[in-house]
């Protein structure tokens, strides 16, 4: 499969480009009911520079990806105050006019250190006009299969609760849930009818509680605000809260100083979580950050087109991760004044993307294969990373043995090299 193949029209919605980094080269072309669910072949890199230059042409000698070291479950840090709780404790009364700076991602950084690892740039694809220029964050090796664990694990962290309720499509919930046990938190999920069985199985194997509800993820957001509501627990939404985003964008910020020559970064996008921090992290900085949406639910580019955010009816996109139907109100703000430009990508675009990702040995769900879809679809000769933010598919999850804090991935046979470590 060749980019060519990918690329049937143009992008959603587009801004004008910041000015380029010092030394980059210009671009040549323009019911309810409750209940408790390997490795594909080798990935090749090579490390690239500070200023993320071009690689050689010759690659170097593959070493194998070590799984970092498994830590001892840090203690968990005491709650400044006690939190709010129910619908409060989530968007609530306090947040309308509060603004994100780059000391809440500061502090995130610090604060979930202990609880994620650094994932590494791979090498990218070879393929169409990229060549082996485009680097891939490897969040589907993040603890919990996604990058979900960083917002997760700054709000649990930040905020302290010995009960909390979400809303998941799935990675939110099993980042929680991996979570919950060795903090001593009571859990509760809510998915959607459409959720998938091997994340919600995996959910309850981790010992959270999954109740499910029949409808979309409007009905499920607003069981799981009702239900923190009822029990007092503390209500920890995927997207929607200022300190999830701020756990997200850590992952923004490792790219950016990874591999400072970053020209652009294409980012997955569904409820807006991942896409806001990103922006927070790019904040001042000149590198465009192009948000990824499947066509199917296209949430942000139909609310920056209206100029508020947009409903939308519910999907069933192959991105199950992605089938939000509105923005978030925290997400929203911060990318209707960051984000450079929106890409719409079709399921059979998201597919192909995740089948070129598997061959090349990247374990991608659908949902993480959405930001390389729209790189691929752009077409850019350019320094860019698409963002892999995750790869809990239904056969890893059904090989994986989840323990509380440990690896999700079990990595047999794999030969992918570190483009960079911490």
């Amino acid at each position: 499969m060749t980019p060519t193949d990918l690329r049937p029209t143009p992008p959603t919605t587009r801004r004008p480009s910041p000015p380029r980094p010092p030394g980059h080269p210009a671009d040549p072309a323009r019911s309810e009911t409750t209940s408790t669910e390997s490795p594909a072949a080798p990935a090749r890199t090579e490390t690239p520079s500070a200023e993320h230059p071009a690689p050689a042409s010759r690659t170097p000698p593959a070493e194998p990806l070590t799984p970092p070291a498994r830590t001892t479950t840090p203690a968990r840090p005491a709650p400044a105050e006690r939190p709010v709780v129910g619908r409060t404790a989530a968007v609530g009364r306090s947040l309308p006019g509060a603004r994100l700076t780059r000391a809440d991602l500061d502090a995130a950084a610090s604060r979930i250190a202990p609880y994620i690892v650094r994932t590494p740039l791979l090498r990218g694809p070879a393929a169409g006009p990229y060549g082996p220029g485009l680097l891939l964050k490897a969040e589907h090796l993040q603890r919990g299969g996604s990058f979900k664990t960083r917002g997760a694990a700054n709000a649990v962290l930040a905020l302290g609760a010995d009960r909390v309720v979400t809303g998941s499509s799935g990675n939110h919930g099993i980042a929680l849930a991996r979570l919950a046990r060795p903090l001593g938190i009571t859990l509760t999920v809510v998915l959607a009818a459409g959720a998938a069985p091997a994340k919600a199985a995996a959910i309850r194997a981790l010992g959270a509680q999954t109740v499910q509800v029949a409808g979309g993820v409007a009905e499920r957001e607003e069981r799981a605000r009702a239900l923190a509501e009822e029990t007092g627990a503390l209500l920890v939404p995927s997207s929607d809260h200022p300190l999830v985003v701020a756990g997200q964008g850590t992952v923004g910020a490792e790219i950016l100083a990874d591999a400072p020559g970053t020209e652009t970064l294409y980012v997955p996008t569904g409820g807006g979580g991942l896409l806001a921090g990103v922006c927070l992290a790019a904040a001042g900085h000149p590198v465009r950050v192009v948000g990824v949406e499947p066509a199917l639910t296209p949430r942000y580019a139909r609310s920056l087109a209206a100029g508020h955010p947009v409903g939308l009816p519910p999907c069933a996109t192959v991105a199950d991760g992605l089938r939000g139907q509105r923005p978030g109100r925290v997400p929203y703000p911060v990318v209707r004044d960051r984000v450079d430009e929106l890409i719409a990508v079709d399921d059979s675009e998201i597919i192909a993307a995740t089948a070129l990702l598997h061959r090349h040995g990247v374990d991608a769900e659908p949902s993480g294969a959405v930001a390389l879809a729209g790189a691929l679809r752009a077409g850019r000769r350019e320094r860019a990373v698409a963002i892999v933010s995750g790869g809990n598919t239904p056969a890893r999850l059904r090989t994986t043995h989840p323990g509380p804090l440990s690896r999700t991935r079990i990595h047999t046979a794999t030969t992918l090299t570190k483009e960079h470590t911490s």
